[in-house]
C-alpha cells in the first residue's frame, strides 16, 4: 500500500462514539416482574421514556404508579406499540408464547432479550440451552420482522429496585447482528449511572452470556452478594 492509499483511508470509528438516545420511548415487557421494574426504574431515572407492560393492562399501571419518575403502564400489546426499544424481561417459561402473541406490535422494532433460560435443584441453578442457542435466538426465530439484540443479562433486581443505591456498578455485555442496533443498546445501559454497554459479539454467542447467570447466582448465595461484571482492558 503506498502513502497515498492509506492517505485515502477512513478513519477507524471509535467504539465509544455512541448516539444520543435520550428521546427513544423504552417499553419494558415483564415490568412488572423483579427484573423488569428494576431496568424500567433505573432507565426512567435517568430520564428516559418507560412504558411497562404486562399481560394485565391494570397490574402494569399499579406497578408504574409504584415506580414514578413518569413510567407508564399498559397491556404488552400497547406497550410494544407505543415503544421505540423494547426490553423482553419475562420469565423463561413464557417467553416464546409471549413473543409470538407479540409478532405484529414488535415488527420493525428494536428488541433487547434479557431473558436466562435456567433451571433449578437442590445442587442450584444451571443453565438451559433452547433449541434455537439461547432466548435471543429464539426471539430472533419467533421475530422476524424485529431487529433483535441481548444485553441486561446479568444485573442484580435486588440493587436495581434500591433507591438509595445511585450507582450500579457493572459493565452490560450488549450482542447483536447490527453495529447501529448494538451501539443503540449500548447507550441505553450508558444512561444507568454507574453501567457501561459492551460490545460483545453476534447473537450466535448469546447462549454462554445467558448461562453465565448460573455461575453468578452461585457467586452470591456463597458471598451474600450481588455480583455485577466488569471487563477490562476496554
Amino acid at each position: 500500500m503506498t502513502s497515498s492509499d492509506s492517505a485515502q483511508q477512513p478513519a477507524a470509528r471509535d467504539p465509544w462514539d455512541l448516539p444520543d438516545v435520550s428521546d427513544l420511548v423504552v417499553g419494558v415487557l415483564g415490568g412488572t416482574g423483579d427484573q423488569g421494574r428494576g431496568l424500567a426504574y433505573r432507565l426512567a431515572r435517568a430520564g428516559q421514556k418507560v412504558i411497562i407492560g404486562s399481560r394485565a393492562a391494570e397490574r402494569a399501571q399499579a406497578a408504574a404508579e409504584e415506580l414514578g419518575h413518569g413510567v407508564e403502564g399498559a397491556a404488552n400489546a400497547e406497550c410494544a406499540r407505543r415503544s421505540d426499544v423494547v426490553i423482553v424481561a419475562v420469565p423463561w417459561d413464557g417467553h416464546a408464547k409471549t413473543l409470538e402473541s407479540l409478532r405484529t406490535e414488535l415488527a420493525g422494532k428494536l428488541v433487547v432479550d434479557c431473558v436466562n433460560p435456567l433451571g433449578f435443584d437442590k445442587k442450584g441453578a444451571y443453565a438451559l440451552k433452547p433449541e434455537e442457542g439461547s432466548a435471543a435466538e429464539q426471539a430472533a426465530a419467533l421475530l422476524p420482522e424485529a431487529r433483535v439484540t441481548a444485553a441486561f443479562h446479568h444485573l442484580s433486581a435486588v440493587l436495581l429496585q434500591d433507591p438509595e443505591i445511585e450507582e450500579i456498578d457493572t459493565d452490560v455485555m450488549v450482542l447483536g447482528e447490527e453495529r447501529a442496533d448494538v451501539e443503540t443498546v449500548q447507550a441505553l445501559a450508558g444512561r444507568i449511572a454507574g453501567m457501561r454497554g459492551v460490545f460483545a459479539g453476534r447473537l450466535r454467542n448469546a447462549h454462554q452470556v445467558e448461562s453465565l447467570v448460573a455461575n453468578l447466582i452461585s457467586v452470591n448465595r456463597r458471598y451474600k452478594a450481588h455480583a455485577g461484571l466488569r471487563v477490562t482492558d476496554v
